[in-house]
C-alpha cells in the first residue's frame, strides 16, 4: 500500500486545512489568527481536528489566539463564501482549507500567500511524497497549499441486498453494462430500493462534475483536457457516451429521482440513511465514505464493514487498465492579506504534522500523502478500506490544474442536469456544452 501511495499519488491531498486571516484593519502583526474552514452535514471531522490544533496552538503560543470561522455550506456555496471572505482585508482568513483544483484560480486571483519560504526551512516537508506535494503548485511554480490527504473513488454496494436480489458477492463489474445490469436486477428484484446512485446536477458541483461524470468520461479514454497541447477537448464521443450513462441511469429509473438527485442535502442523506438503512443498493462514492460510519463519525454504524463491498469503476468497455477513479484533495493555505503570516505558517505546520496528520487521516478516512503516517501500523490498521482505496491510486486520475476549470466543471453539471431530467439528449447537451467551452477559453484554445 505504501509503495503504491509513494509511486502514484500525484495528486495530491485531500484534507487540507485552511487558517486564514488576521484581524480587520491595522498594519501592525495581529495577535488572532483566522482559519476558516468547511463543515457541513455529516462531514464534522475537519471541524473536531481544527478545535484540537486551535487548543495545541494556543498552548504553545502565549499571547496568540486561533479564531475559527466553519463555513457550514455545500461545496460550491463554500467556495463562494471563501472567495467573498478574500476580496476584503478585514474578512481574509490568515488560513484556509483550500480545495487542490482551486489552488490555481484563487492564487491567480491574489487570494494566497506562496509557502516556498516557509517549507524551505520545515523539516516535515520531506515526509510528503513528491505528487502529493503537486496538488499545492501552482503553474508560477510556487507551492500555495500544504495536503492533508488524498482520496480515490469507487463503486460501494451492499452485500446483503447483493444476495436478496441473487447477485454475486463479491461483485466485481468489467464494464458499465454490467454496473447498469446489476442496478436493474436490483430494480426487478427488491422494489423500494434505489439500485444505483451516480451524483448528477448543478446543486452537486464537484461531486457531479468530478465524481459523477468524470469517472465516467476517464474511463472512454477520452479526457476533458489535453495536457499536451494545453487545449481543451471539445466533439468527444466519450463526452457524449458518459452523458448516455446519466440519461439510462435517471431516465431508465435505475437511480434517485431527479427531484432527490437535486437536493443538496443528497450526499449527507445517502450516508447517514440511505446506505446504512439498505435503502440504495450501489453508490458512486469516494474513499473517506465510511468515515462517516466509524464510531468517532457522525453517524456510526457498527456493521458497515460486514455490509458494504467495495468493487473498482469499470472502464466503459474493459479496456485496459479495467478500472478508473478520480483523485483530488485539501490543502491548508495561507491567505494572502495575513498580517500575521509566521504565526499563520505556525499553525498549518502543527495542524499537519505526523501525529495531527495522522489522527486526521484516521477519522476522515483519508489516503495518507505523508510516508511515516502511511507506514504507521496504527493508521494501516484504522481503517479496513484503507488498503483497497490505496491500490486503485494506480488507475486514478486528476482534473485539469488550471483556472478555467472551475467554468468548464460548471458547464458538466449543466448538461447532466439536462440529461437527467430529459431536457436535452445526450448529443444536444453534449453540443451546448462545447460552444459554452469554446466561450470560456476561446476557439484556439480548444481541439476535437
Amino acid at each position: 500500500m505504501k509503495r503504491t501511495l509513494s509511486a502514484t499519488v500525484a495528486l495530491g491531498a485531500a484534507g487540507l486545512l485552511v487558517l486564514t486571516g488576521c484581524s480587520a484593519g491595522g498594519s501592525e502583526a495581529s495577535d488572532t489568527i483566522k482559519v476558516a474552514y468547511q463543515k457541513f452535514g455529516t462531514f464534522t471531522q475537519l471541524d473536531a481536528h481544527m478545535k484540537q490544533v486551535k487548543e495545541a496552538f494556543e498552548a504553545e503560543n502565549t499571547g496568540l489566539t486561533v479564531e475559527l470561522v466553519p463555513i457550514e455550506a455545500q461545496q460550491n456555496d463554500y467556495f463562494t463564501k471563501l472567495a467573498l471572505m478574500n476580496q476584503s482585508a478585514a474578512t481574509a482568513p490568515d488560513v484556509m482549507y483550500e480545495d487542490t483544483f482551486m489552488v490555481e484560480s484563487d492564487a491567480d486571483a491574489g487570494y494566497l500567500a506562496p509557502l516556498d519560504e516557509y517549507t524551505g526551512a520545515w523539516d516535515e516537508w520531506d515526509m510528503f511524497y513528491d505528487n502529493a506535494k503537486s496538488a499545492g503548485l501552482s503553474s508560477d511554480g510556487k507551492t500555495y497549499g500544504i495536503p492533508m490527504g488524498t482520496d480515490t473513488r469507487a463503486l460501494w454496494y451492499n452485500k446483503d441486498l447483493f444476495e436478496q436480489a441473487g447477485l454475486p458477492v463479491p461483485w466485481e463489474p468489467a464494464t458499465w453494462e454490467d454496473v447498469l445490469d446489476a442496478a436493474a436486477t436490483i430494480k426487478a428484484k427488491l422494489p423500494g430500493v434505489v439500485p444505483l446512485n451516480v451524483y448528477s446536477g448543478k446543486a452537486q458541483g464537484e461531486a457531479a462534475a468530478m465524481q459523477g461524470f468524470e469517472m465516467l468520461l476517464y474511463g472512454t479514454g477520452d479526457t476533458l483536457y489535453d495536457a499536451d497541447t494545453k487545449k481543451w477537448v471539445t466533439g468527444s464521443q466519450g463526452f457524449e457516451d458518459s452523458l448516455t450513462f446519466i440519461e439510462d441511469l435517471y431516465q431508465g429509473g435505475l437511480g434517485p429521482t431527479p427531484e432527490q438527485a437535486l437536493d443538496k442535502n443528497i450526499g449527507n442523506i445517502v450516508a447517514s440513511e440511505w446506505l446504512p438503512q439498505g435503502k440504495l443498493a450501489i453508490n458512486l462514492d469516494g474513499s473517506w465514505l465510511s468515515g462517516t460510519w466509524l464510531e468517532t463519525g457522525t453517524a456510526p454504524w457498527p456493521e458497515w464493514n460486514d455490509v458494504m463491498g467495495q468493487a473498482p469503476m469499470p472502464t466503459q468497455n474493459g479496456d485496459d487498465p479495467g478500472a478508473n477513479s478520480m483523485s483530488g484533495g485539501w490543502t491548508l493555505a495561507m491567505g494572502s492579506k495575513s498580517k500575521n503570516k509566521d504565526a499563520a505558517w505556525d499553525f498549518i505546520a502543527l495542524a499537519l504534522d505526523k501525529d495531527n496528520s495522522q489522527s486526521y487521516d484516521i477519522a476522515a478516512s483519508q489516503i495518507a500523502v505523508r510516508s511515516d503516517v502511511s507506514d504507521d501500523p496504527d493508521y494501516q490498521a484504522a481503517n479496513p478500506t484503507f488498503g483497497f482505496f490505496s491500490e486503485i491510486v494506480a488507475v486514478t486520475n486528476f482534473r485539469p490544474a488550471t483556472s478555467d476549470y472551475g467554468k468548464i466543471s460548471s458547464e458538466i453539471t449543466i448538461a447532466m442536469e439536462a440529461v437527467m431530467t430529459g431536457q436535452q439528449s445526450p448529443a444536444d447537451a453534449a453540443a451546448a456544452y462545447d460552444e459554452a467551452v469554446v466561450r470560456i477559453v476561446g476557439e484556439e484554445n480548444t481541439t476535437s
